[in-house]
């Protein structure tokens, strides 16, 4: 019976050894399968095209107004109104501020009691002459006494006429009491209050009118840029097509012009200035504003790639290519100007060849991958970039 026991025991024992060498190799063999899963990476691959595109060349500028007229008082007094609100649009001839008018309209007066008492003088010597000419032509009266008549006729009709232009001065500094706006524009902030003493003698202006549609932009060129833009013609600056692109980023709506360059170039920075105008309805841009200045210098043929495809480092640039045979040669490209959202290769790459634009920190040189088409994460991302001419790629705009 001990013996019968003891066999019995012996095969269970063996059981139980097979079962827990299974129980140790097969999660060994999942591990193996899995470990050979991810020898194949999945990665999102974009086909490298080849297409005519803008080359654009790009300036920073900053906006100013057609027109900025700045407001000063004509005449010396206290400022008692301001009839208008900071910021507003305002018409040419609408009053501004006005200056306390009682001593202007004083003088006036005055002047205008001289010019009638000079009127009155110039009457009598006028009375004094024609009373005398014909005693004269009787030998009545000596040639003295006629030059004198003469002569006190002159000199009262000059009096009336120095007269006459006091009154006209007095009245004009009477009108300089009310302060106008010269030019249609956006009147700005008012940099003196009511009550304050103004005049000509105050350096400091009332405030400043600009007419800002259309509205210019001023950007420096460098004299040789300025040598090629003028050597396309004789207006070969001034027939370019501009875009601007705002401070945030959007490309303003409304294409422009150059229209004139400075009469001489800057001999500290080797620049000349340029200004180009741009329409503003709505007078949503103001001056002061910067923005970036671009123009279409040339149209090359090139080699676009996905931005997120290409890695940097230390200034150098590379990108993951996927041969044939799925596997992966790391190569440097020499880049150059960015497309919307593709970026412009200049070498390294072929057309038709594919670029790993998702997963690329999966991947090391020499690796095979699992390579699916490149999708972007966008909706509608894949109509926009047929309506452009280009597959389905990266569908946000990289604003320049």
């Amino acid at each position: 019976m001990v013996k019968k026991d003891e066999k019995i025991t012996l095969a269970d024992l063996i059981v139980v050894i097979y079962m827990s060498l299974a129980f140790f190799l097969i999660p060994g063999c999942a591990k193996e399968q899995k470990s050979g899963d991810l020898s194949q990476p999945a990665v999102q691959v974009y086909e490298v095209i080849q297409q005519d595109v803008p080359v654009y060349a790009e300036w920073i500028g900053t906006t100013d107004g057609m027109v900025n007229a700045i407001i000063r008082a004509q005449v010396q007094g206290y400022l008692i109104k301001q009839n208008y609100h900071e910021g507003d649009f305002v018409r040419k001839g609408q009053i501004l501020f006005e200056i306390d008018p009682r001593t202007f309209r004083a003088a006036l007066d005055q002047a205008k009691g001289q010019l009638g008492e000079q009127t009155a003088r110039w009457q009598t010597a006028k009375a004094n002459l024609t009373r005398i000419i014909p005693l004269a032509e009787q030998n009545a009266v000596s040639k003295k006494d006629l030059d004198d008549a003469i002569g006190q006729e002159k000199a009262a009709h000059a009096a009336v006429i120095s007269a006459e232009a006091f009154v006209e001065k007095a009245r004009l500094d009477l009108d300089f009491t009310k302060i106008v706006s010269p030019v249609d524009g956006i009147a700005g902030i008012a940099k003196t209050q009511i009550g304050n003493l103004v005049g000509p003698g105050v350096t400091e202006e009332l405030t400043t009118v600009s007419t800002v549609d259309p509205i210019k932009v001023y950007i420096s060129v460098s004299e040789q840029e300025y040598l090629i833009g003028t050597g396309k013609g004789k207006n070969g600056f001034k027939g370019n097509s501009l875009e601007m692109v705002l401070s945030d980023g959007s490309v303003y709506s409304h294409k422009g012009n150059f229209t004139l360059a400075d009469r001489q170039v800057d001999v500290k920075t080797g620049t000349i200035r340029v200004a180009a105008v741009f329409k503003n309805p709505g007078n949503i841009l103001r001056p002061g504003q910067f923005a970036k200045v671009r123009a279409i210098i040339k149209v090359k043929s090139a080699l676009l790639v996905p931005q997120r495809a290409v890695m940097e480092l230390q200034g150098s640039y590379r990108v993951a290519v996927v041969d044939a045979g799925n596997r992966v040669d790391i190569r440097p490209v020499k880049v150059a100007e960015r497309i919307n959202s593709l970026w412009v290769v200049d070498e390294g790459l072929k057309a038709g060849e594919r670029v790993i634009a998702e997963g690329v920190q999966k991947v090391r040189q020499g690796i095979v991958v699992n390579p699916v088409r490149y999708v972007a994460e966008q909706p509608g991302a894949e109509q926009t970039q047929k309506a452009e001419g280009l597959p389905a790629a990266e569908s946000t705009a990289t604003k320049r």
